[in-house]
């Protein structure tokens, strides 16, 4: 088992975002994440390397705020695709960059059909 080592850990929002946005990726019915042109009311599935487009991470009086925008796969049960990744992404973030207190808010914002 690792020793604790003394000092403090730092962790930039687009790492949280990258972070946050491979999770995702690893959820049952989570297509990928995405951006909505409000010009157009499109939305735009964004391509792996570009995944923290979709997510927006803030700071909150609790810790870490995470919106995440997601497409999923049409027949899925969103409730349970939401609380998976939700679930996935704070596991991950406690995992990885020992962030305790993150609040996830998931829009799905677009369905995909097989």
């Amino acid at each position: 088992m690792a020793a604790a080592i003394p000092g403090t850990l730092r962790v930039s929002n687009d790492v949280i975002a990258d972070l946050a946005g491979y999770a995702s990726l690893e959820c049952y019915g989570v297509v990928g994440t995405a951006i909505t042109d409000e010009q157009n009311d499109v939305v735009h599935l964004l391509p792996t390397y570009r995944l923290r487009k979709g997510i927006e991470v803030s700071n909150s009086e609790n810790g870490i705020a995470i919106d995440i925008n997601v497409v999923v796969e049409q027949g899925v049960n969103m409730a349970s695709v939401v609380d998976n990744l939700t679930s996935s992404i704070k596991f991950v973030l406690k995992q990885i960059a020992e962030l305790d207190n993150v609040d996830v808010h998931v829009h799905v914002v677009g369905m995909r059909s097989h």
